[in-house]
């Protein structure tokens, strides 16, 4: 393994989507433009340097609105990390945001699959997330 890591395996680990009644539906249906997505990184070490990562997207009402959807995903990732890396940093940069720029696709794609299938049909993530600034922003 010349890489830093390596992905053994991808898959979705909880899936959510509500919406509790029809006139819900209908509110959502003129206001899910201004719904936000959050995402969420957390990570377990297994054995044998390996660490599954869990990204969670939630994309949700920041109003306090009583007519809500709610959407979520938990994205499992199991990667076997590097024998030489040692580095806490290095390790860091790896789980959040190495990683999730090579699964951040697939993440995505299944986000807006659950969102077009929960009757959202025309809902696309205008902005791009950028794993690397994101990352930048948390070490400064």
């Amino acid at each position: 393994m010349t890489e830093k890591f390596k992905i053994l395996g991808k898959y979705i680990k909880d899936l959510s989507s509500e919406t509790p009644d029809a006139e819900t539906y209908i509110y959502v249906k003129d206001r899910i433009s201004k719904y936000q997505l959050d995402i969420d990184i957390n990570s377990k070490a297994l054995k044998n340097k390996m660490i599954e990562i869990n990204t969670r997207c939630r994309f949700n009402d920041k109003n306090e609105s009583k007519k809500k959807s709610f959407f979520e995903i938990i994205y499992s990732t199991i990667v076997k990390i590097n024998e030489e890396i040692k580095d806490k940093k290095e390790l860091e940069k790896i789980i959040l945001c190495d990683v999730q720029i090579e699964i951040y696709p697939s993440l995505e794609k299944a986000l807006l699959d659950l969102l077009h299938n929960s009757g959202y049909p025309g809902i696309k993530f205008e902005k791009k997330v950028d794993f690397e600034t994101l990352y930048k922003q948390k070490v400064n």
